[in-house]
């Protein structure tokens, strides 16, 4: 998405690899050995690694506009970056521990991984009706509501959060977030 908001896409080819823990991709694994996704490769062999360091890169080689330079629009954008991505992390966690036998599992850890998305959300709520142009904070949230419909759909995260619901439908009608649109009802 950062690459089409960008206008770089055309100069990316995107490789499809299998998820990290489904078994071995030589090429990723030479490129970085913990197999990060995402990874970009330059033509010049430049390895760049993981989510926020991609979309820096991307936005410094289009020439900014994702990520104010300065001041405190930078601070909450790279703020607003950061905690979607940690709850993105967060929820790949609480996926990976409902997957398990049910003896496995841990409910209190779940309620907890509950009680923290609530609270993030909440926050992104109360914040969303002060915001004004689109940055990589907005792509961030943008993502995590996606993927929470994507893999969470009975959270119903968008009761009584009408601001963020608005939010979200402005980020889907960006053609920058159609281009890339992964979640395919088939996938659930």
């Amino acid at each position: 998405m950062v690459a089409n908001e960008c206008g770089l896409i055309d100069r990316i080819a995107l490789i499809e690899v299998p998820i990290p823990g489904s078994g071995p991709h030589p090429e990723l694994n030479r490129a970085t050995p913990i197999a990060k996704l995402p990874t970009l490769i330059t033509g010049d062999g430049l390895v760049v690694a993981g989510s926020q360091v991609v979309c820096e890169y991307l936005n410094d080689l289009g020439g900014g506009g994702l990520i104010p330079a300065t001041g405190t629009a930078r601070w909450r954008a790279l703020s607003r970056q950061a905690m979607a991505d940690g709850m993105l992390d967060m929820l790949l966690l609480w996926r990976a521990d409902l997957r398990r036998s049910e003896p496995c599992r841990s409910p209190g850890q779940q309620a907890e991984y509950l009680r923290r998305l609530h609270a993030t959300l909440d926050r992104f709520e109360q914040e969303a009706p002060a915001r004004t142009g689109f940055d990589i904070g907005d792509i961030a949230t943008g993502i995590l509501l996606s993927y929470l419909d994507f893999r969470f759909p009975t959270l119903e995260w968008r009761t009584d959060r009408p601001a963020l619901r608005q939010t979200h439908a402005a980020f889907e009608a960006r053609p920058s977030a159609s281009a890339t649109a992964f979640f395919a009802p088939a996938d659930r």
